[in-house]
């Protein structure tokens, strides 16, 4: 399980669990799941491009990626945001399906491009995972201030001087980075799981931001870490374990926040009857 091949998957899953984590962080804080989900489709519909094309899947994934959450960005500026996500998610899931029915290897190519290839993992990705999740944490620290800020009250930022858009446009390129180095390895589906439900259930067990976010990095790498152990020894898809560890996790998050709100609410009560 530690030698071998299984040795790049472990630092890699590792590497896009941190990213995962930071960078969902704030997408959950920003409500911003929907866009979660759009922009991997659209670095699986660019990937599925490159390979048709015969060059790096990893520049079309880079550059659609990046052209959806640009876009979705300016155009949800001018009309709804979940609308014009909703149709960037369509239209991204079309081109992918048109791009691998041109394809001689149509089934093997999506299963790669939806749920990542973590136990096939070369060491030239190894080290562009880490070039790219280095680079998208080294631009999540600078912008976190201004991130967390237009993320829980815009209205001050705004006041502050902030452009909220521009914010959200920088916060939207940091998404697409994060799928850029993710897709290759967990898939366009399995990102998205990591990028909701560790941060979604960090949220129910930590209030301070800091908090929250080392704790959303902790569950995302325990997912991958279970997943992968899970996955070795019962020759299962990764996917699987870390699509159900993730909804595990994030309901008991939700468990454990209902049960502390009843207690507080019972507390309360009781001291309210005995100042009565």
């Amino acid at each position: 399980m530690f030698s071998g091949f299984m040795v790049n998957t472990w630092i890699v899953a590792t590497m896009v669990a941190v990213v995962a984590g930071v960078v969902g962080f704030f997408t959950v804080l920003r409500r911003s799941a929907f866009v979660a989900h759009a922009v991997p489709q659209a670095g699986f519909a660019g990937a599925a491009g490159a390979a048709l094309l015969g060059i790096s899947t990893l520049v079309g994934l880079g550059a659609f990626a990046l052209l959806s959450a640009l876009g979705i960005g300016w155009l949800g500026r001018r009309g709804r945001h979940d609308a014009v996500t909703a149709l960037a998610l369509v239209l991204m899931l079309g081109l992918g399906a048109l791009f691998l029915s041109w394809s001689e290897e149509y089934a093997s190519a999506i299963f790669a491009l939806l749920f990542g290839e973590v136990l096939g993992v070369s060491s030239s990705e190894v080290v562009a995972t880490a070039a790219l999740g280095a680079v998208c944490i080294v631009a999540v620290v600078i912008l976190y201030r201004p991130l967390l800020l237009t993320s829980v009250l815009p209205e001050v930022a705004e006041a502050r001087g902030l452009r909220t858009h521009r914010m959200e446009l920088c916060f939207l390129a940091v998404v697409a980075l994060a799928t850029t180095m993710s897709v290759p390895v967990v898939g366009a589906l399995l990102m998205f799981s990591l990028m909701v439900g560790a941060p979604g259930t960090a949220r129910s067990f930590a209030v301070r931001p800091l908090q929250a976010l080392a704790a959303s990095v902790a569950i995302a790498i325990a997912i991958v870490w279970i997943a992968i152990a899970a996955s070795y020894e019962s020759d299962w898809p990764v996917g699987f374990f870390v699509g159900v560890l993730g909804a595990a996790f994030f309901v008991t998050g939700r468990a454990w926040a209902a049960w502390r709100r009843s207690r507080s609410g019972r507390v309360a009560g009781a001291r309210l009857g005995m100042a009565t």
